[in-house]
């Protein structure tokens, strides 16, 4: 029992990191229509950043302490880059869909390629708290806490993408111009800005996913963010693309499907796993793929 409960918390907290990668991707389609293949490069700015803030901190401080700065630095980073991705790559191309899959495919191929100038191709070891690495004792257990922090943090981002979304002002604004931009418009209310704050709100939660990923992995890569994008993608199809609540819940079942099956069946039939239940999914609801909305 207890080996079961060990592989469900560790399920949990990889479909905790799946979400918080998926989400940003699925805020952003879902309310934009923007099918953002760049996710991975925001992803990969956010490890990144939170590396090199680590890293130039002084070692004096915790490594708890340089790791919370680390991950206001990538909020930060991954909001800019969302910003001025929006601004100058995305905003003249709402109406060309092919031009911004061509262009973000573009970017996220040119960010690996700076990435592994700049960093070299090879894994950076990233430091971790020594409270993350351990694990606590529940029901027999011995669950890392490092999951459960994930888990935490993966509702704490699910909880507040919904409240501002359904019971703020910039929410209602963000869902009635995805219903009627001319109409808002015509109101006096600046769309173009708010559809600016999504993407950077889209870059922000995947920066977070990055940082965090670099954690679970224990080092930073160039090919991190595209990697982490695959399941990104496999979750928003098979929660729905744009749903929130579908993408929370199919990143739960990912990873628990993942573990499940990496540990009762041999070593790496997770992904096939993963694959085939995007398969299922696909061959009895094929509507998951023209979208929907949180």
């Amino acid at each position: 029992m207890s080996e079961f409960t060990l592989i469900l918390a560790t399920g949990l907290g990889l479909g905790a990191l799946y979400f918080l990668a998926a989400s940003g991707l699925s805020l952003i389609y879902g309310l934009m229509g923007v099918l953002n293949f760049a996710h991975s490069a925001f992803m990969m700015a956010g490890s990144y950043a939170g590396w090199e803030t680590m890293q130039r901190l002084p070692e004096s401080m915790s490594t708890s302490l340089r790791l919370g700065v680390a991950v206001l630095v990538a909020l930060v980073v991954g909001a800019l880059i969302g910003v001025i991705v929006e601004v100058c790559l995305i905003r003249p191309l709402y109406k060309h869909h092919i031009q911004q899959v061509l262009v973000t495919v573009g970017l996220s191929l040119a960010a690996v390629a700076a990435a592994q100038a700049v960093w070299g191709a090879d894994p950076k070891t990233i430091d971790k708290p020594g409270w993350m690495a351990a694990t606590t004792d529940l029901g027999g257990a011995r669950l890392p806490n490092d999951r459960l922090l994930f888990v935490v943090i993966a509702i704490a981002v699910f909880v507040g993408l919904l409240a501002l979304l359904k019971y703020t002002r910039l929410g209602l604004i963000i869902r009635a111009g995805v219903e009627n931009r001319t109409m808002v418009e015509a109101l006096g209310i600046n769309v173009r800005t708010t559809f600016t704050i999504v993407f950077a709100m889209g870059g922000a939660a995947a920066a977070l996913a990055g940082i965090l990923y670099s954690q679970y992995a224990g080092s930073v890569s160039p090919a991190q963010g595209g990697s982490l994008l695959i399941y990104a993608f496999i979750v928003v199809v098979i929660g729905g693309m744009g749903s929130l609540v579908g993408t929370a819940v199919a990143a739960v079942a990912v990873g628990l499907v993942q573990q499940l099956a990496n540990y009762y069946a041999v070593s790496g039939v997770g992904d096939l796993s993963v694959v085939l239940l995007l398969a299922l999914v696909l061959l009895l609801r094929p509507a998951s793929l023209k979208g929907g909305h949180a």
